[in-house]
């Protein structure tokens, strides 16, 4: 068992290792990629695959959202009210950058982790050093393009998603116009609305593929070591998108972006 003040040489080992890392990945991003194709692929493996889940989560998210703010706004007031606003704000500012994070960090993160631990423990990895490059230009370095590229467009398309969500309860279940609920998202939502969950989900990808790369690369143990590895990458992302989200939100919001 862990004692505390080992726990807290391994986490300050931790951050100076995922430090090291990223000033390797900062010195390497801007050159160019010896394997394009490659950062082509991780793309599609975490925007495109993880769509689906992404869109699925943020529709019903979006649904429940307008069933329980309508039910509470015609007890309160006798009619449902500004359930277009309501609905737009919550999956912008909020739920579409936090569920389309967590759901990546759970589908795609879990398989980085996993992946580059296995290629870890099986001595893959100093292979790459006789081929003449690095792990983190051959693996990290497509990874956080793609996480830093798809996430914010997957968050949206689950903004769009769980507005419509939202509309199709509005009107099914309240009666509510379609007009009027589409322009209660136009007449208060803004474009500083939706920049800023984008700047949310922009922070949320360097978190996962931060923590996921950096686990990954530190995996040792043998299979065990790779199912820790992964499950403690996927545990600090999601845990670091929650809490970093309070800070982000008080962040943006004192300067003026809501």
């Amino acid at each position: 068992m862990k004692t505390p003040v080992r726990k807290i040489l391994n986490t300050a080992e931790s951050v100076t290792g995922g430090w090291r890392m990223l000033k390797t990945v900062a010195s390497l991003i801007f050159r160019k990629p010896d394997d394009p194709v490659n950062i082509y692929r991780q793309m599609v493996r975490v925007g495109y695959e993880s769509l689906p889940i992404v869109l699925l989560s943020a529709l019903f998210t979006g649904m429940v959202l307008a069933l329980q703010s309508g039910v509470a706004s015609t007890r309160i007031f006798d009619q449902a009210l500004f359930m277009g606003t309501l609905v737009s704000f919550s999956m912008v500012l909020e739920l579409g950058p936090v569920l389309t994070a967590i759901v990546i960090a759970g589908r795609v993160g879990a398989s980085i982790t996993a992946e580059i631990a296995t290629m870890k423990v099986s001595e893959q990895l100093d292979a790459l050093y006789t081929l003449g490059t690095t792990p983190e230009k051959y693996l990290v370095i497509p990874l956080f393009i793609s996480m830093l590229i798809m996430v914010p467009i997957a968050t949206l398309f689950a903004n769009i998603t769980g507005v419509f969500g939202g509309y199709v309860i509005a009107v099914s279940r309240f009666n509510i116009p379609g007009s009027v609920y589409i322009n209660d998202i136009i007449t208060y939502l803004t474009n500083i609305h939706v920049l800023h969950g984008l700047i949310k989900s922009v922070f949320f990808a360097f978190i996962i593929v931060t923590v996921c790369c950096y686990k990954g690369l530190t995996a040792s143990g043998g299979a065990s070591g790779v199912g820790r590895s992964t499950t403690r990458a996927v545990v600090v992302s999601i845990v670091s998108i929650l809490v970093s989200d309070y800070f982000l939100s008080t962040l943006l919001t004192s300067l003026g972006l809501i």
